[in-house]
């Protein structure tokens, strides 16, 4: 039966299969520890493998995580399957046949004429590219550590597998460790995905040898059955569906706070396998040994992490910094998932419903990852999943510990403490709902998609005014319109007829490209290219005759732009938007676009796509420049240093480089902006103007250079 004690008895025969020499634990470890390595490396490889094909936005990762869950769902649901309605042969001889068909749809490298379209759906495409790519091989490694425990635990019935469950945990933590200090720096992602495959084919041909001495080893259907020890009854409903929220709990902080990092600084496997590392290290921690969970310790550690990650969802605290936003966060989210796994842990079956406890808890974790990489994005017009999770972790807290009479809270057996509990759960639910009000009250329009939050919000400067100044005209004159992408803001526009034209934010007169196309305005016509589109900004400065093409990712930054702010409607120039990433874009375009200006400005609130600042990157945007032209590169950055990443572009290309930095003046709408303008050495437009209002660089070759096989995030943090 499908409830069946995985592990125990055969259906069949209702036989204890006898230990062999063949059931070695040695083997079995071995073989689940490396499965769950090749498991979790391919995870950040197959990722930034298809990451530039979707603008480099930190919701590709996020949908990935759903893949990679929704696999782990089916692979645990295939064994548990396997395990109760077949006997231990017939298991072995299916599970050898699908590895050796799995073997023929490697290597894993996803094909370049699958690149998507600009009008796929991101999230829907994502999830059939990596089903094409890695499904079959992703959905069998999913399967490997709980039928070989649950084999395991059939050969040993006096031995608990849970261990080996703890060892597999531990192998996909090594993994996530190693990967960006060890493979990712030093081995390119092409042959990192030759590397798996072989890999995959060896571990492959190892499994299916266990699975046929399993088959060969397991006792025939005439045999004469051994003693059925007394079975331990099916776990209930309830408890049931407490694994499941416990484990779509832990999930859903996974990504969300996940999102929340990515979002601001970079879409990189550093930051993405630093929280799904500590996601796992609870796991191992808690399912190796109950001496590293202690509810008590735990439940005084939840207070401080959900108060100070909730603190940190304030508008107020929107910006902080990366020394403090890191750690806050990782910490926050180490302990609630110690929380979750431990509770877990405790609440664990016996071994004769192993397969079932992980069919649940994997379907927790899918659940988890679906509310928030696919249903958030569609059901809020803020990131406001962090925030329900956050609210869902204190509700759990609160369920565990009133309901279980072993727990600090059940053994007091006062009434009082369990209203205290509840009380506390209940403001701090509150005020989470307090804090998401806000982000909306401040915002006239708040826009929700895959590529991130939009939002347009209303303010002014406050200004200092002279003896013989007019007051309420200088206030009116100071009202302004921004539009905020994340926690930056990403056009600001003034509100007064006479100044609503002006070129503001990152882009006024002084910045770099303000410079740039203030210096070539009495030269012919311009052709201007530029890569994100904002609030359009930049199209203040077009002149009658000038063609300005913007290149836009974000189909609601296209519809913003022109329904809440006039750059684009009142310009000069003839403008065109192409949608999709301005990268793919342009290596489509059968011919160069001969523009004498293209600027680079794609970021998604403080997070940059990496794909657009790459050797390859720059090696296309000069085949798109004429021979005078001017690459502005926007490096304004909160937590990157990325000066040196396009030193090392413009050395390795023989170009000359140009920093312009000018200083906030609000009262002109003006932010402060660094840019580095990019040239051929024997010249180019505007050379004397530009190298006069900046500083000429020196680029030197250096191993900041980053390739569509290689970049570092460690050595650009500032």
């Amino acid at each position: 039966m499908a409830e069946a004690a995985a592990g125990t008895e055969s259906p069949s025969t209702g036989s204890v299969a006898p230990p062999t020499v063949r059931d070695s634990k040695f083997a079995y470890a071995a073989t689940i520890f490396v499965a769950a390595f090749l498991l979790f490396a391919v995870e950040p490889l197959i990722a930034k493998l298809i990451l530039p094909w979707f603008g480099g936005v930190a919701e590709v990762w996020a949908v990935c995580l759903v893949f990679f869950e929704t696999a782990l769902l089916a692979g645990y649901a295939y064994a548990h399957w396997l395990a109760g309605h077949f006997s231990r042969r017939v298991q072995g001889r299916i599970h050898a046949v699908l590895l050796a068909a799995s073997v023929f749809g490697l290597p894993i490298l996803p094909k370049s004429s699958w690149q998507p379209g600009p009008s796929v759906d991101p999230s829907l495409y994502i999830l059939w590219l990596l089903a094409a790519t890695i499904g079959f091989p992703f959905f069998l490694l999913s399967s490997t550590s709980p039928l070989l425990q649950a084999w395991y635990a059939r050969s040993r019935p006096s031995r608990s597998p849970y261990r080996l469950y703890a060892l597999s945990n531990l192998g996909s933590f090594l993994a996530l460790v190693a990967y960006p200090a060890l493979i990712e720096p030093w081995i390119s992602s092409s042959h990192q995905a030759f590397a798996w495959s072989v890999a995959y084919v060896a571990l492959a041909a190892l499994c299916a040898g266990i699975a046929l001495l399993a088959a060969k080893d397991a006792p025939a259907a005439t045999a004469l059955p051994l003693p059925v020890p007394e079975r331990a009854p099916r776990p209930g409903w309830k408890l049931q569906v407490l694994w499941i929220s416990l484990a779509a709990c832990g999930s859903s902080l996974l990504l969300a706070i996940t999102n929340h990092i990515t979002q601001n600084v970079a879409s990189v496997p550093f930051l993405w396998v630093l929280p799904l590392g500590l996601y796992l290290l609870s796991f191992i921690l808690c399912f190796e040994s109950s001496r590293w969970y202690h509810r008590s310790l735990f439940l005084r550690l939840l207070v401080v992490a959900l108060g100070g990650m909730a603190y940190a969802l304030s508008p107020a605290y929107a910006g902080l910094p990366l020394v403090v936003l890191l750690p806050l966060f990782c910490f926050g989210l180490f302990i609630c998932c110690m929380f979750c796994h431990g509770e877990l842990a405790l609440f664990k079956p016996s071994a004769e419903h192993l397969t079932l406890f992980y069919t649940l808890i994997s379907l927790g974790g899918a659940l988890g990852a679906i509310f928030v990489a696919l249903v958030a994005p569609r059901i809020f017009n803020g990131f406001y999943e962090l925030a329900v999770a956050l609210g869902l972790c204190a509700i759990l807290v609160h369920v565990v510990h009133s309901s279980d009479p072993k727990s600090p809270v059940g053994k007091t057996r006062s009434p009082l403490v369990r209203l205290g509990l509840a009380a506390l759960v209940a403001v701090f639910v509150v005020a989470l709902v307090v804090v998401v009000r806000r982000q909306d009250e401040q915002s006239l329009v708040s826009l929700r998609n895959f590529y991130g939050v939009l939002r347009v919000q209303d303010g002014g400067f406050k200004l200092v005014f002279s003896k013989d100044s007019d007051p309420s005209t200088m206030v009116a004159d100071s009202r302004y319109r921004v539009l905020i992408n994340g926690t930056i803001d990403h056009g600001l526009e003034f509100t007064a007829l006479s100044r609503r034209d002006l070129p503001t934010s990152y882009y006024g007169p002084p910045s770099g490209i303000g410079v740039t196309l203030r210096a070539l305005e009495g030269s012919k016509p311009l052709r201007v290219g530029i890569i994100g589109l904002g609030a359009g900004t930049i199209a203040a400065y077009a002149r009658p005759g000038d063609r300005y093409t913007f290149y836009e990712i974000n189909p609601l930054d296209v519809l913003l732009a022109h329904t809440e702010f006039h750059f684009l409607g009142d310009s000069a120039a003839k403008i065109q938007i192409i949608p999709g990433d301005a990268r793919l874009s342009l290596e489509r375009e059968s011919a160069p676009r001969h523009f004498d200006v293209l600027a680079v400005d794609a970021f998604t609130g403080d997070s940059i796509p990496v794909h657009l600042l790459t050797l390859q990157a720059f090696h296309l945007y000069f085949r798109n420049l004429r021979a005078r032209g001017v690459l502005a590169v926007h490096i304004s950055n909160r937590y990157l240093n990325l000066e040196p990443v396009v030193e090392a572009a413009a050395a390795r290309l023989g170009k000359e480089a140009v920093e312009i930095s000018n200083p906030d003046d609000h009262p002109r709408g003006i932010f402060a902006a660094t840019w580095i303008l990019l040239g051929n050495p024997q010249g180019f437009e505007a050379q004397k103007q530009i190298e006069a209002a900046g500083q000429i660089l020196h680029p030197s070759p250096s191993d900041d250079l980053w390739t569509d096989d290689y970049s570092s995030l460690f050595r650009v943090l500032k």
